[in-house]
């Protein structure tokens, strides 16, 4: 779901033109012709309990590719289901998995916000369907909601992107205002969008969904597109007007939100099963799966990620910031001939932290108060000379001194 300025609600905006909900919509002459079926290829639902829905559908084939990665990839979810901390994820086959995006009047949830259009997709007898659940009128949610009911019924998982915080919670209030049962209650869910941060934050400038297809897939989208703050304009145009024209490129944008979920999804979980099978390319996003793995106490995988990040080349700070990383966590692993030649390193390129270490290593590990002094000192002349701000220069330098006072009385100086 893409991130839009904050805007009236539906019921707001339709009162304003003085739409009715489940009334005939206002219809300049000819827009019969221009009906939502006219535009994209579907058919209709007929909810039991009365009511239509428009739905949509395509097939993705098994030659498909959403630039670089395909939603038939080979999915191995073990990672993600121990950094979502639910075994449930790794359990489930893909065919049981829901991918889900929603096209909305607004971000600003609540009943004044509707999901006026429903993308989803799952393996159907081995064939990647997506779905578009579209309501051409506010009256037509109650059938909306119970189409998207059957398609969802043989699955027991979701992946979304934010879905997590807006369009899950926004579907069940929806269909809690309906007093209808939430398909999707118990499932097993994947959110990308807090795993993308951890995977690109420090690489990428946006995290967007957008964005990630275009710089980690190498996926453009087609002319169709439309941004995603235009959409709920769009929708309120169609309502007045009933010209369905403009909601082709509607469709389109939340069709390839969908197909990119998948798209991430495999390509995220190839990079976590075998980081260095040629797809992954750029230091930081080395050190961002080392920190990852970190976090999940596999260390030893996390250290080889780390010193692959530092081969690839890294500038200096990030290159300060991942060997100081390293150089802990080979501590903590009990390899500290590895973590001395990191710090060595890092001293080199002038980084205070690394002589610091150093200085801790000699009077420590090697009572050996000299060289400890002299990496003391060393620590001192590079504080002292690196443009730092006022306090870091004036905590480095206490700390330093510190341990310089400490190792003189320790040598009877």
């Amino acid at each position: 779901m893409d991130i839009i300025p904050a805007m009236p609600s539906l019921a707001d905006k339709l009162k304003s033109l003085g739409v009715k909900t489940g009334n005939a919509l206002p219809t300049p002459p000819k827009a019969e012709s221009w009906s939502i079926d006219s535009v994209v290829a579907g058919s209709f639902f007929s909810s039991p309990k009365g009511g239509q829905t428009f739905v949509a559908e395509q097939t993705y084939g098994k030659d498909y590719l959403h630039g670089s990665a395909s939603p038939y990839s080979d999915f191995s979810l073990s990672i993600i289901a121990q950094w979502a901390n639910d075994p449930r994820i790794e359990q489930l086959p893909i065919t049981k998995y829901a991918f889900l995006d929603t096209e909305t009047s607004g971000v600003s949830g609540g009943t004044g916000t509707y999901a006026f259009l429903v993308g989803a997709a799952r393996f159907v007898d081995g064939k990647f369907t997506l779905k578009q659940f579209f309501m051409r009128d506010p009256a037509e949610e109650n059938a909306m909601l119970e189409a998207l009911i059957h398609f969802l019924a043989p699955c027991e998982g979701l992946v979304t992107f934010n879905g997590k915080a807006f369009d899950a919670p926004l579907l069940v209030t929806r269909y809690k205002l309906h007093h209808i049962p939430v398909p999707f209650k118990d499932y097993a869910h994947i959110d990308l969008l807090p795993l993308a941060r951890r995977l690109w934050r420090d690489r990428l400038p946006s995290r967007a969904l957008k964005y990630l297809e275009e710089h980690v897939m190498g996926f453009t989208r087609a002319s169709e597109e439309v941004p995603g703050y235009e959409i709920p304009w769009l929708y309120f145009d169609y309502l007045r007007t009933g010209d369905a024209r403009p909601l082709g490129g509607v469709f389109y944008h939340n069709a390839m939100d969908v197909a990119a979920m998948a798209a991430l999804l495999a390509h995220v979980s190839g990079i976590l099963a075998d980081p260095y099978n040629g797809t992954v390319k750029h230091g930081l996003d080395f050190i961002a799966l080392g920190k990852l793995f970190e976090d999940l106490g596999r260390w030893d995988e996390a250290a080889r990620l780390f010193e692959r990040g530092l081969e690839l080349g890294l500038d200096e700070s990030d290159f300060g910031v991942a060997a100081r990383r390293v150089s802990i966590l080979q501590k903590k692993r009990g390899d500290l001939n590895r973590a001395v030649e990191l710090w060595k390193a890092a001293a080199k390129k002038g980084h205070i932290y690394a002589h610091i270490e150093l200085a801790k290593y000699y009077e420590h590990k090697m009572r050996d108060a000299k060289s400890a002094m002299k990496w003391a000192k060393s620590a001192r002349a590079e504080a002292e000379k690196a443009d730092l701000p006022a306090y870091a220069r004036k905590h480095w330098l206490e700390e330093i001194n510190h341990r310089l006072e400490r190792l003189e009385r320790k040598a009877g100086l």
